[in-house]
Protein backbone atom coordinates (compact mmCIF):
# COMPACT_ATOMS: atom_id res chain seq x y z
CA UNK A 1 0.00 0.00 0.00
CA UNK A 2 1.27 3.28 -1.14
CA UNK A 3 1.77 6.01 1.19
CA UNK A 4 0.45 9.92 1.46
CA UNK A 5 3.16 11.21 -0.38
CA UNK A 6 3.74 8.30 -2.65
CA UNK A 7 0.29 9.21 -4.48
CA UNK A 8 1.24 12.96 -4.13
CA UNK A 9 3.80 12.03 -6.31
CA UNK A 10 1.73 9.47 -8.73
CA UNK A 11 -0.66 12.71 -8.86
CA UNK A 12 1.81 15.26 -10.03
CA UNK A 13 3.12 13.19 -12.64
CA UNK A 14 0.05 12.21 -13.60
CA UNK A 15 -1.13 16.10 -14.39
CA UNK A 16 0.87 15.59 -17.75
CA UNK A 17 -2.17 13.45 -18.99
CA UNK A 18 -4.27 15.85 -18.50
CA UNK A 19 -6.50 16.97 -21.76
CA UNK A 20 -6.55 20.99 -21.07
CA UNK A 21 -6.59 23.19 -24.68
CA UNK A 22 -8.97 25.60 -23.49
CA UNK A 23 -8.05 26.21 -19.83
CA UNK A 24 -4.18 25.16 -19.62
CA UNK A 25 -5.06 23.69 -16.23
CA UNK A 26 -4.14 20.81 -15.25
CA UNK A 27 -5.69 18.61 -12.39
CA UNK A 28 -5.12 15.31 -11.52
CA UNK A 29 -6.56 12.71 -9.19
CA UNK A 30 -5.41 9.55 -7.54
CA UNK A 31 -7.56 6.92 -5.36
CA UNK A 32 -6.56 4.32 -3.78
CA UNK A 33 -8.71 1.62 -2.54
CA UNK A 34 -8.41 -0.09 0.50
CA UNK A 35 -6.13 -3.14 -0.43
CA UNK A 36 -4.10 -0.48 -2.02
CA UNK A 37 -5.30 -0.70 -5.69
CA UNK A 38 -4.67 2.67 -7.58
CA UNK A 39 -6.40 4.56 -10.49
CA UNK A 40 -5.59 7.87 -12.11
CA UNK A 41 -7.80 10.38 -13.32
CA UNK A 42 -7.68 14.26 -14.88
CA UNK A 43 -9.21 16.81 -16.44
CA UNK A 44 -10.86 15.71 -19.92
CA UNK A 45 -11.70 19.34 -21.43
CA UNK A 46 -14.33 19.83 -24.45
CA UNK A 47 -15.52 22.59 -26.37
CA UNK A 48 -18.96 22.03 -25.30
CA UNK A 49 -17.79 22.97 -21.16
CA UNK A 50 -20.74 21.25 -19.78
CA UNK A 51 -19.17 18.00 -21.46
CA UNK A 52 -15.55 17.95 -19.49
CA UNK A 53 -14.72 16.04 -17.07
CA UNK A 54 -13.00 16.78 -13.96
CA UNK A 55 -10.02 14.49 -12.54
CA UNK A 56 -11.80 13.49 -8.92
CA UNK A 57 -14.66 11.90 -11.49
CA UNK A 58 -12.29 10.85 -14.13
CA UNK A 59 -10.32 8.74 -11.30
CA UNK A 60 -13.39 7.41 -9.40
CA UNK A 61 -14.88 6.40 -12.64
CA UNK A 62 -12.52 4.27 -13.58
CA UNK A 63 -11.92 2.76 -10.30
CA UNK A 64 -15.82 2.07 -9.82
CA UNK A 65 -15.60 0.54 -13.41
CA UNK A 66 -13.62 -1.99 -12.59
CA UNK A 67 -15.46 -2.66 -9.73
CA UNK A 68 -13.67 -0.95 -7.17
CA UNK A 69 -15.59 0.20 -4.09
CA UNK A 70 -14.18 0.79 -1.17
CA UNK A 71 -11.81 3.76 -1.15
CA UNK A 72 -9.26 4.58 1.40
CA UNK A 73 -7.69 7.81 -0.08
CA UNK A 74 -8.59 10.12 -3.11
CA UNK A 75 -5.34 13.07 -4.03
CA UNK A 76 -6.07 16.01 -6.02
CA UNK A 77 -3.35 17.99 -7.02
CA UNK A 78 -3.75 21.36 -9.79
CA UNK A 79 -2.38 23.94 -11.42
CA UNK A 80 -2.70 26.24 -8.77
CA UNK A 81 -2.49 25.97 -4.95
CA UNK A 82 -4.96 23.78 -3.06
CA UNK A 83 -7.10 23.11 -5.77
CA UNK A 84 -10.28 21.75 -4.23
CA UNK A 85 -13.17 19.99 -6.21
CA UNK A 86 -16.10 21.84 -7.75
CA UNK A 87 -19.30 21.18 -6.49
CA UNK A 88 -20.26 18.84 -9.09
CA UNK A 89 -17.38 16.48 -7.94
CA UNK A 90 -17.99 17.26 -4.05
CA UNK A 91 -21.82 16.26 -5.02
CA UNK A 92 -20.14 12.80 -7.30
CA UNK A 93 -17.77 12.13 -4.26
CA UNK A 94 -19.96 12.05 -1.18
CA UNK A 95 -22.33 9.48 -2.65
CA UNK A 96 -18.83 6.87 -3.89
CA UNK A 97 -16.45 7.52 -1.21
CA UNK A 98 -16.95 5.62 2.38
CA UNK A 99 -16.95 7.94 5.26
CA UNK A 100 -13.75 7.57 6.47
CA UNK A 101 -11.81 8.01 3.20
CA UNK A 102 -9.21 10.64 3.10
CA UNK A 103 -9.37 13.63 0.71
CA UNK A 104 -6.12 14.89 0.15
CA UNK A 105 -5.38 18.24 -1.61
CA UNK A 106 -1.55 18.63 -2.47
CA UNK A 107 0.76 21.17 -3.73
CA UNK A 108 3.72 19.22 -2.98
CA UNK A 109 4.56 15.43 -1.31
CA UNK A 110 5.49 17.83 1.89
CA UNK A 111 2.81 20.06 1.21
CA UNK A 112 -0.82 18.73 1.39
CA UNK A 113 -3.80 19.43 3.60
CA UNK A 114 -6.56 16.54 4.63
CA UNK A 115 -9.97 16.59 4.71
CA UNK A 116 -12.97 14.15 5.06
CA UNK A 117 -16.27 14.46 2.85
CA UNK A 118 -17.76 16.10 5.96
CA UNK A 119 -15.23 18.85 5.79
CA UNK A 120 -15.67 19.66 2.41
CA UNK A 121 -19.14 18.99 1.96
CA UNK A 122 -21.67 19.51 5.03
CA UNK A 123 -24.80 18.37 5.17
CA UNK A 124 -25.22 16.98 2.00
CA UNK A 125 -27.18 15.30 -0.08
CA UNK A 126 -25.86 11.71 -0.63
CA UNK A 127 -27.29 8.00 -0.85
CA UNK A 128 -28.51 7.53 3.03
CA UNK A 129 -30.97 10.23 2.67
CA UNK A 130 -32.48 8.16 0.27
CA UNK A 131 -32.41 4.81 1.98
Amino acid sequence: MKNIEELIQIALDNKENSYSPYSNFRVSAVVMTKNGEIYKGVNIENASYPATICAERSALAAAISEGARDFHTIVITGDSEDTYPCGVCRQFMVEVLDIDTKVVIANSPTDYKTYSMEDLLPHSFSKKDLL
